[in-house]
């Protein structure tokens, strides 16, 4: 029988539907794994066993009185520690925060809360959100339970973690950069990046989005008719709308004829190593098989658009560095300072050249997907790298060079999933990332759907080292 801890979203409501199974059970179950994994994970911050229990305890009462919630009552969940909870301290990872309590739940939490869910636990993030490892100054670093001498990405990296490690099937991260899809990619989840403003989130900011973190698409599906509900904090926002999120359910029939994009090449950045190569290769020759038409996309970012970005996000960190009585300054992660403190002799005219490429990425991705129905690509060049760096190339000055199929995406707003497509020899996952047209949300995830049924087999998820 599979494990109270790994049973998918949709099958617990079932169980609680019937009384087969109650959240209470199901929460014990997930905090007694969590307590055997997190030793070795650090994914956790704010784990407060006996505060999930009593939300579990609330769920039972009102599923006995046929009266729940919401959608997902009783059902375990994380949420990232930048997303803000209600009387909870907002580190952003690094120590140089001061822990005030936060005055209310961000909208991914409010939605959340709102339908019943039970707040396991927040999830960690490296500093300021601004690496793709789990390397924190204010966090205990966080591992990947495939390899727990690797990193499971970032910047939603307990997030990454939590999900594959069976911490519930539920998690919430956010990406402005990759910080959903690289995690996945490197956890071996799923995870959608929404289009801009389909998700609420406070604050609002160019590129950043909230979205699911799950082993299924079933499960995203799920979380987006909740997550995706309006909220007027949000100025970038998209107008509420009914989307039949419980559509997603895709046969491999669905591909049949679609015009499908393949991106080897980011055009920058770290070239693609060869196990994410035949990987990525494998899964188009999948889509074919379905009947897709599958084309060769070109690559369309230039270094000088990932140079562009990354200098103006020096000088937006070194700004708000320099904001920082020095004591506080003095403890953000040593990789972070030397990354922002680079951009102190810049110019306003090299600042101006470095914002407008964001604006260029956006145009440039989006024409080169015109053609295309959805494009396919490898989420990362690699897979995961060791713990304890901060990037895969550990230099301050070339720390994006493994966000150049990532970012795009985020710039010109389109919706773009992770979905695992096979395994390195050493036993690795590998992302594939699907992307589609702003607003077409659903349909990526129905594409993603049909993937899942004509991959290979999916190997069990790692359990907890032996006592």
């Amino acid at each position: 029988m599979t494990a109270l801890h790994d049973l998918p979203a949709h099958a617990l409501l079932a169980a609680y539907r019937t009384r087969d199974l109650s959240p209470v059970e199901v929460t014990q179950a997930v905090l007694d794994h969590i307590a055997r994994w997190e030793p070795q994970l650090c994914a956790t911050y704010l784990l407060r066993p006996e505060e999930a229990l009593d939300q579990a305890r609330a769920s039972e009462a009102r599923w006995r009185a046929g009266r729940p919630m919401g959608l997902l009552d009783g059902v375990p969940a994380t949420i990232k520690e930048n997303i803000a909870t209600r009387g909870d301290p907002l580190p952003l990872g690094t120590a140089a925060s001061t822990l005030a309590p936060a005055p209310a739940d961000a909208p991914p939490a409010a939605r959340l809360r709102e339908a019943g869910a039970v707040f396991i636990a927040k999830t960690t993030m490296p500093d300021y959100g601004m690496l793709s490892s789990g390397l924190s100054s204010f966090h205990p670093l966080a591992r990947n339970p495939w390899d727990l001498g690797k990193g499971p990405g970032g910047s939603s990296a307990g997030g990454g973690a939590a999900a594959a490690a069976g911490y519930g099937p539920l998690h919430v991260g956010t990406d402005i950069g990759g910080s959903l899809r690289l995690p996945a990619s490197w956890c071996g989840i799923f995870s959608l990046k929404p289009s801009l403003g389909r998700i609420p989130i406070d604050p609002p900011y160019q590129g950043r989005a909230a979205g699911p973190m799950t082993r299924t698409v079933a499960d995203a599906a799920l979380m987006m008719q909740v997550l995706s509900a309006p909220d007027a904090r949000d100025s970038m926002s998209l107008p509420a709308q009914d989307i039949a999120w419980d559509r997603f359910d895709a046969p491999p029939e669905h591909l049949r004829g679609l015009k499908i994009g393949l991106q080897l090449d980011a055009g920058c950045g770290l070239p693609v190593e060869p196990e994410v190569r035949a990987a990525t290769l494998q899964a188009a020759r999948w889509f074919e098989q379905a009947g897709a038409i599958v084309e060769p996309l070109a690559p369309f970012m230039t270094p000088a658009m990932l140079d562009g970005m990354d200098h103006f996000w020096r000088m937006r960190s070194y700004v708000d560095l320099q904001a920082l009585p020095e004591a506080r300054r003095a403890r953000v992660l040593p990789y972070i300072r030397a990354w922002a403190e680079s951009a102190a002799d810049m110019g306003g005219v090299e600042v101006f050249h470095a914002s407008q490429q964001f604006h260029a990425v956006r145009v440039a991705t989006v024409r080169a997907c015109a053609g295309f129905d959805y494009v396919l690509s490898p989420v990362a060049p690699m897979p995961a790298f060791a713990a304890e760096l901060p990037s895969p190339t550990n230099d301050p000055l070339r720390p994006l060079e493994h966000i150049g199929f990532t970012v795009p995406f985020n710039m010109s707003e389109q919706p773009a999933a992770s979905v695992n497509c096979g395994y390195t020899a050493s036993g690795l996952p590998i992302g594939l990332q699907i992307a589609g047209a702003r607003f077409d949300d659903l349909g990526v995830l129905r594409v993603a759907h049909a993937f899942e049924q004509l991959r290979s087999p999916q190997r069990p998820w790692p359990e907890p080292p032996s006592a």
